[in-house]
């Protein structure tokens, strides 16, 4: 019996600060890009129990690509659809994914953290 409650415990320790996090309290600041060098920058970010971590290349003043590398998540994987998006706007004011908010703003936070001096 004990050994119920101790994995209800744990588990309970992986989803309640998931559901701590005041996600719209977490901005995304755009970086310039055309202070940006060419090259490919690493980026990393955790919101929650969410963690990112990515590289962003950078060519010609331009996102060229995103490659993920990490995305530890819950259910927050469609998130990932938000890099094609990113890359056509050249800016990280592009919407998050419905149901997966928490995952689509740590990407965001990791591309903006990789881009920031």
């Amino acid at each position: 019996m004990k050994q119920k409650y101790l994995l209800f415990f744990l588990l309970a320790g992986l989803f309640i600060p998931a559901a701590c996090v005041d996600l719209a309290a977490i901005t995304i600041n755009n970086p310039e890009l055309g202070a940006v060098a060419d090259g490919t920058y690493r980026g990393n970010s955790r919101v929650g129990p969410v963690r990112v971590s990515l590289d962003v290349t950078v060519r010609n003043q331009a996102i060229s690509s995103i490659q993920i590398i990490e995305h530890f998540n819950s259910r927050g994987k469609k998130a990932e659809t938000i890099v094609p998006a990113i890359i056509e706007a050249q800016s990280l004011e592009v919407d998050v994914v419905s149901g997966a908010t928490g995952s689509s703003k740590a990407i965001l936070k990791a591309v903006e953290n990789a881009l920031s001096p």
